[in-house]
């Protein structure tokens, strides 16, 4: 695994907003980078990445059998417990899930180690089964990166099929809050990709959705028979419209069940479950008052981009990001600093369709903190 300089395709950001990449910058800053990208040979993907990204997605949902039955652990991962006979029957029901986003910090030697399972709304799914393949292939054609070099990533194809096969309602609904650029792009790429499944596809502001008579419906009233929300299943369970899930005949997508798995509660559970796993980090429930020792991260049950986490780095540097995540409880994770590669901190995220390894994206910043204002690598694989 090495960090190469590149040189960027010129007219890039006209192209990137011609297909629906609207957010390939924030506030002036590069959040799609393309004067480097990271090379990986073929055993690191296979044997370091793709099959350890597998062998944890299957750890994880033998996880949610044990905890749906076990009150103390759904207690552990504040699920409210209105909703428990509604994430129990979701997962004895076998729903349906479409995707998700594991994140592993990997320098090219050693086991991958777990972050987080962002396996409820993940993001950055165009940049990683679009734009960064279109980034290779252009690249190979300009000679700009070598002849052979290959791109771990089957993820269009892979969510393309899974459209096509899953029982999913149709039509099928896509939700994404209205002033939302990113999540609004990353919805409006599935629906493409469904549409082209045959899933007659439509967009809805999460803001526009309601409830009539125990049924969660659209803006003419129509209910919903499925609907696929990129928005936080503990939000959702905080809106006016809540108690419509409990009696709603609506297929969501991702279903109740995965709210156990987007939940950073879930790390401590591993642990405990799979203790020294090679691909594991320790993980254990914050204790009151407990001090934040040197080597640990401290993380909330929910957040995301590094919102209200803090680390004590080995050498006693304090490293903390502000947010809004702070009214629930925290775990704390063992520190496997980030790699650096020149002047970032290189985090990478790979991609689970159904129970198959789909590819990968990378994402620097120049904290051990992972943050909102991160910047997009591609990457290939050359031996």
């Amino acid at each position: 695994m090495k960090k190469i300089a590149s040189t960027e395709r010129p007219g890039w950001r006209s192209y990137a907003e011609s297909v629906g990449f609207d957010f390939h910058t924030f506030d002036g800053e590069a959040y799609w980078d393309e004067t480097g990208y990271y090379q990986f040979s073929l055993d690191q993907i296979e044997n370091d990445l793709e099959g350890p990204t597998e062998e944890l997605h299957q750890m994880a949902l033998e996880l949610v059998a044990d905890i749906i039955g076990d009150e103390q652990k759904l207690s552990q991962l504040a699920i409210p417990p209105a909703f428990w006979d509604t994430v129990q029957q979701s997962w004895h029901s076998q729903q349906p899930s479409l995707y998700g986003r594991m994140d592993l910090v990997y320098d090219g030697t050693g086991p991958a180690k777990l972050l987080e399972l962002n396996y409820d709304t993940p993001t950055s799914l165009f940049e990683t089964g679009f734009f960064q393949w279109v980034w290779l292939e252009d690249q190979l054609m300009r000679g700009q990166v070598p002849k052979g070099a290959d791109q771990f990533n089957s993820l269009q194809d892979q969510l393309e099929q899974a459209f096509a096969s899953l029982p999913l309602a149709n039509p099928l609904y896509f939700a994404a809050v209205g002033s939302s650029i990113e999540d609004k792009g990353t919805v409006h790429y599935l629906m493409d990709i469904a549409r082209q499944a045959g899933t007659d596809s439509r967009f809805i502001e999460l803001e526009q959705l309601g409830a009539a008579s125990g049924q969660l419906v659209d803006l003419d009233g129509y209910a919903i028979g499925g609907l696929f929300k990129l928005y936080p299943w503990e939000f959702m369970l905080q809106e006016e419209f809540s108690s419509v899930i409990l009696t709603s005949q609506t297929q969501w997508l991702e279903p109740a069940w995965k709210m156990l798995l987007s939940n950073k509660g879930i790390l401590p559970l591993l642990w405990q479950k799979y203790p020294n796993h090679p691909n594991l980090l320790e993980s254990h429930f914050e204790q009151p008052g407990q001090r934040l020792d040197a080597g640990w991260v401290r993380k909330p049950l929910f957040s995301r981009e590094g919102a209200n986490v803090e680390l004590v780095t080995s050498s006693g540097q304090h490293i903390a990001e502000p947010g809004p995540y702070n009214d629930a409880a925290f775990i704390r994770q063992r520190l496997q600093p980030l790699p650096k590669f020149g002047d970032s901190y290189s985090m990478i995220g790979s991609w689970v369709v159904g129970n198959s390894a789909a590819g990968i994206g990378i994402r620097e910043d120049n904290s051990l903190i992972t943050k909102d204002s991160s910047r997009f690598l591609p990457h290939i694989i050359l031996d």
